[in-house]
């Protein structure tokens, strides 16, 4: 039995109330025994470590619910010429970026397949839990197809633990649905319009019909009890998502009226990715490794999708915090909370929508999410106050101390002020 006590710290419990001052947090191995006011703690008899958070700000572990930790965008002449197996490699390091950024939960939505998972739950690697798509639903020719007009197919290869997503009619569809979940996913992942970065379509463009949708989500619940998050761009794509009980819809880039109206009345959430256009236009100016018809779009798109999720948010439908990390640097995540707070969100609601909302979207909010007793001992120490500027989270050293299921995975204090032995 091993106790922890974090204390000197302003609490930032996840649920939207005003900070907690001179706040402490007792972790019971990987439980929080409880929370408060650090002199209202009873603290045991026995040896207790102490973690000093001097005097900066205690939040829960934090979520990425649109993340891809097995690629990040690079040339694609260095794609074609990289070994297959170096992306396994590759990833562990992602993987570390991105606890290092106070990640400790994320729902990859595409391209990582179980054994990376498994490798992080036994302990192999450091890296955030996860829960897994595998590979992306899609139609012939849609996003995610990426089958070029010379003839030449780049899309990722398929192989025993990534079974290929494209499917085209009913029952295809629910044979890949069946696929995905035989090889270790945890919800499905479903391409329901084009896309940015795709070569043949565009983010308007409907794919799969409300019937196939509603196909994957039957079969997904009744297999496994698993929802399905579609990546959708397009109204009309984004209206046959929700009809068809879609639990989430990702990017919703041209969100209309009738759209947001269907999503609030469903409970459907919003993860909006503000941050993948963005980082597309940064990196075609930085280098050659963004494709020319992806730079188009994202061009075409990057206004309409802040207007979109402006909208979306101000008429109250429930905003998971997502990146689409992969798309661009792992470890880079928390850039999308400034962007959530320039589109009219709070401070606070950002950090909510990263830690209380995003964990009721992957359905972990009994375990994590916010700050209280019982709950699985995640939580983050940052040296400045994300109330006061948020965009501060952006710079990972700033990101002090990360717990996560009572074990400190990273640790930046350094000087005597800091720690207390």
């Amino acid at each position: 039995m091993m106790y922890t006590l974090v204390k000197n710290g302003i609490l930032i419990d996840g649920k939207g109330g005003q900070p907690v001052l001179e706040a402490g947090v007792l972790l019971k191995d990987n439980r929080i025994e409880a929370v408060g006011q650090v002199n209202d703690i009873k603290v045991p008899n026995e040896n207790v470590q102490i973690v000093d958070a001097g005097g900066g700000f205690i939040l829960p572990g934090l979520f990425d619910t649109h993340v891809h930790m097995m690629m990040e965008i690079t040339d694609m002449r260095e794609t074609l010429k990289t070994p297959f197996s170096y992306k396994f490699f590759q990833s562990v390091e992602y993987l570390r970026r991105t606890v290092d950024a106070g990640i400790t939960s994320i729902r990859d939505a595409g391209f990582t397949d179980v054994g990376v998972k498994e490798a992080v739950e036994n302990g192999l690697v450091t890296g955030p839990r996860m829960q897994i798509s595998i590979n992306p639903l899609t139609i012939t020719g849609g996003h995610g197809d990426s089958w070029m007009r010379s003839g030449i197919d780049v899309t990722s290869a398929s192989y025993p633990g990534m079974p290929s997503g494209i499917c085209d009619g009913p029952e295809q569809v629910r044979q890949k649905v069946r696929e995905m979940l035989r090889a270790g996913a945890d919800i499905v992942k479903v391409h329901a319009t084009g896309g940015v970065m795709s070569p043949t379509d565009h983010p308007e463009y409907t794919q799969f019909s409300q019937e196939e949708l509603e196909i994957m989500v039957k079969e997904a619940s009744f297999r496994r009890g698993a929802k399905v998050m579609a990546h959708a761009q397009g109204a009309e794509g984004v209206k046959n998502a929700v009809r068809a009980g879609i639990h989430s819809i990702e990017h919703g880039i041209f969100l209309d009226d009738e759209a947001i109206e269907l999503m609030l009345e469903n409970g459907t959430y919003l993860v909006p990715t503000l941050l993948a256009p963005i980082a597309v236009l940064e990196a075609s100016q930085d280098s050659d490794d963004m494709p020319q018809h992806a730079v188009e779009k994202a061009k075409e798109v990057a206004d309409i999708h802040r207007e979109s999720i402006a909208k979306a948010y101000k008429s109250g439908v429930k905003i998971a915090m997502g990146t689409d990390a992969g798309v661009m640097a792992h470890g880079t995540n928390l850039r999308e909370l400034g962007l959530m707070c320039d589109i009219g969100m709070s401070p606070m609601e950002t950090i909510t929508a990263t830690t209380k909302v995003a964990s009721e979207c992957l359905g972990w909010d009994n375990e994590l999410g916010t700050i209280e007793t019982g709950k699985q001992a995640d939580l983050i120490i940052t040296k400045t106050n994300p109330i006061a500027d948020i965009r501060s989270l952006e710079n990972s050293d700033n990101i002090r101390v990360v717990i996560k299921d009572g074990n400190i995975e990273k640790d930046l204090r350094t000087s005597a002020k800091e720690i207390v032995q």
